[in-house]
């Protein structure tokens, strides 16, 4: 049995139906994808599923292309196979097969912190988030605040702590690598 609920529950749950709740499985997919990932906002994710759909279809109509333009098509292909992989999305340059099996998640895979876990640099995704969003990680010489940065394939060797982290200073300690000079500044 379960107890009456009081007036401000119910003013609460006026507009909320338990009972008929429907789930749909694309919601669901994407509910997984954003703890997964950690994405902060569903408008990322949607964005990213937009981005993957137009590359797809991009890569379909090059394939559809007639023979007569073999030579365009060759051209547009290398052209989106070459920024696909600067961008860390692809990991070949062979073939457009490889473009259309492109999804959000890969994505989601170039983002800052995802990487960081990757460089082990963090230990899972939630730390990782926490590092970047606190500002402890730098690409390049700019600090970065915000985890939703998709880092190319040529910035990715430039990721490190910033200076005056306390992070990097512990990762030092542990190392047996910290300079006396830096305990100065």
């Amino acid at each position: 049995m379960v107890r009456k609920l009081k007036y401000h529950e119910q003013k609460l749950l006026r507009r909320l139906d338990l009972v008929n709740w429907e789930v749909s499985g694309r919601n669901l997919a994407e509910v997984r994808a954003l703890r997964r990932y950690r994405l902060g906002r569903r408008e990322d994710y949607v964005q990213y599923k937009a981005l993957a759909r137009a590359v797809r279809a991009l890569a379909r109509r090059l394939r559809d292309l007639g023979p007569a333009s073999a030579a365009f098509r060759a051209r547009c292909a290398a052209a989106l196979l070459e920024k696909l992989y600067g961008l860390g999305l692809v990991n070949s340059r062979q073939s457009l097969a490889v473009c259309e099996s492109l999804s959000a998640a890969a994505f989601c895979r170039r983002r800052l912190p995802c990487l960081l876990v990757k460089l082990r640099m963090a230990q899972n995704l939630r730390h990782a988030v926490t590092f970047v969003e606190q500002g402890h990680v730098r690409v390049g010489p700019e600090v970065v605040t915000d985890p939703a940065l998709l880092v190319p394939r040529a910035v990715e060797d430039f990721i490190t702590w910033v200076d005056a982290s306390r992070l990097r200073q512990k990762v030092l300690d542990y190392n047996q690598e910290r300079d006396d000079f830096d305990l100065a500044a």
